[in-house]
């Protein structure tokens, strides 16, 4: 029997070619005067702001472009310090993930005061958010439709989340046109940033008949398209189809949470600077194999999705062509199978594990999983190290 619970998406979304141009029309709806444009400078050299600031004839705006990849709590402070320079009555996001999240911060912290470090949690802060138009560049964390910001805390070296439904931008301008111009690098990382994101939602305990849909549909459309995306970035119906994946995995995991892969990896990419994707990538495989003795007939239906034949296949069988059909993926697109060349070691195993525990995520993922899980994980995914726990 299905249990369909609820789905939300308080975003308001426009997609397709183009639909980044809608930005003035929102404005002059709105009748914005002062615009923040949070960015990063990769997407200022690409052109892609130019593009952005001459539909805003007429309007004051400022550009803050010093976005980190992994964006920080004083990368959201000086954020900040431009939206008062400017004194903004909307922001708009044009990047990555890290863009989005930082502006997301930005907003709360606009209408809520204090440091983004004292809003950990979920509905933590009590006033609404300066509006947020959120325009992706990348197929990846589809944080224009998702209520959590993650931002680094360096003093503590540890990911810190802040959700609720608040977060979410109240405008995603999605436009696959503008993920034309996205290293092949940075398209396979982000991408397979998207495809765990499916993964780890249309598995997750929490799951719905409505969120399956949606994960199973992205799993295709990624699966099929990724590698086109990556080695012919010019080829528009993969790009269209690698964004489209992205934003649908964004608003199944938006309703379910995620699981065990995105609760390691936060720690390995606060610690060691590994990219999230990249972390994503190295992770999948070890979790996939561990919650495929808990939800075999869910894992079947991904190799099913990713275009394995399974014909005379057990179950367990199919369930393992789901995790192999990942790693040819990965392995097809370059991203790092191991930690290696981020020199992770064995030395953080037993602080990563119990960063990793205060996840939600991990309440979510279908196998019920301790710390001594956790760390056996993270010793599979850096080679079998040890660890001595404390």
């Amino acid at each position: 029997m299905n249990n369909l619970g609820f789905f939300k998406n308080p975003t308001q979304i426009t997609y397709g070619m183009g639909a980044a141009n809608q930005l003035r029309e929102i404005i002059d709806a709105q009748g914005f005067k002062n615009v923040l444009i949070i960015t990063d400078g990769g997407i200022v050299k690409t052109g892609l702001i130019d593009q952005l600031t001459r539909q805003l004839d007429g309007i004051h705006y400022a550009i803050f472009d010093e976005t980190k990849p992994n964006p920080t709590v004083t990368n959201c402070d000086d954020a900040m310090l431009a939206l008062k320079q400017i004194n903004a009555d909307v922001v708009v996001a044009m990047g990555g993930g890290s863009s989005i999240d930082v502006a997301k911060a930005v907003c709360l912290l606009a209408t809520n005061g204090g440091s983004i470090a004292g809003y950990e949690g979920i509905d933590t802060c009590s006033n609404d958010l300066l509006p947020l138009v959120a325009i992706p560049t990348t197929a990846g964390t589809a944080s224009e439709v998702t209520t959590f910001t993650v931002i680094t805390d360096e003093e503590r070296q540890y990911k810190l989340t802040v959700g609720g439904i608040r977060l979410a931008p109240k405008w995603a301008l999605v436009d696959p046109l503008v993920t034309k111009s996205l290293p092949s690098h940075i398209t396979a990382s982000t991408g397979l940033d998207a495809l765990v994101h499916a993964l780890e939602s249309y598995t997750s305990k929490m799951a719905t008949p409505i969120s399956k849909t949606l994960a199973r549909e992205a799993i295709r459309k990624i699966s099929s398209h990724l590698r086109q995306a990556v080695y012919n970035g010019d080829n528009m119906v993969a790009r269209d189809n690698m964004l489209m994946g992205s934003l649908l995995a964004g608003l199944a995991f938006n309703n379910t949470r995620l699981g065990n892969c995105h609760a390691l990896s936060h720690p390995v990419s606060a610690i060691y600077g590994v990219p999230h994707g990249v972390a994503n990538s190295v992770l999948i495989p070890h979790v996939m194999e561990f919650n495929s003795l808990a939800v075999p007939e869910l894992f079947s239906d991904i190799a099913e999705d990713m275009g394995e034949n399974l014909e005379s296949l057990t179950l367990m069988d199919r369930a393992v062509a789901a995790v192999d059909a990942v790693k040819k993926l990965s392995k097809d697109i370059g991203i790092p199978t191991t930690f290696a060349e981020f020199k992770v070691d064995d030395s953080q195993i037993d602080r990563m594990a119990k960063d990793a525990m205060l996840s939600g995520n991990i309440a979510a993922n279908p196998r019920i999983t301790t710390y001594e899980d956790v760390v056996a994980l993270y010793r599979k995914s850096i080679g079998g190290a040890l660890v001595e726990v404390v």
